[in-house]
């Protein structure tokens, strides 16, 4: 068990944290834990950098699901999926220092709302 954990970056949804003994990254996601390396948590941020969340919303605009960005997993039969804010917030844990994502404004399509006209 680590015992000796920095936290390096913090959302509402999650956090960064680093042991300083066995030098693993703790990820912690809304109801996701991951548990990296050195080695491996550099190909996850690179992996999440690289994401274009653009094209999966564009790839699966038909699909009647609420996250359309895919994060595949080793195991085959799972795929971690987000929405544009959950995505963008994982994007901040895991790319320090912090990116300057909020402050821009905001579009409708970046809110997650379903508008009902009576």
């Amino acid at each position: 068990m680590c015992n000796n954990i920095k936290t390096l970056s913090k959302t509402s949804q999650g956090e960064l944290s680093l042991c300083k003994n066995c030098k693993h990254f703790h990820l912690e996601f809304n109801n996701i834990y991951f548990e990296f390396t050195v080695n491996e948590f550099k190909q996850f941020k690179q992996y999440v950098l690289n994401l274009e969340p653009e094209f999966w919303e564009c790839k699966y605009a038909e699909a009647n699901i609420s996250k359309k960005i895919p994060i595949p997993t080793l195991q085959d039969n799972l795929i971690l999926m987000f929405n544009r804010q959950e995505f963008l917030q994982l994007k901040v844990l895991v790319n320090k220092p912090i990116l300057n994502i909020y402050k821009k404004s905001i579009s409708v399509n970046d809110i997650d709302y379903t508008l009902i006209l009576n």
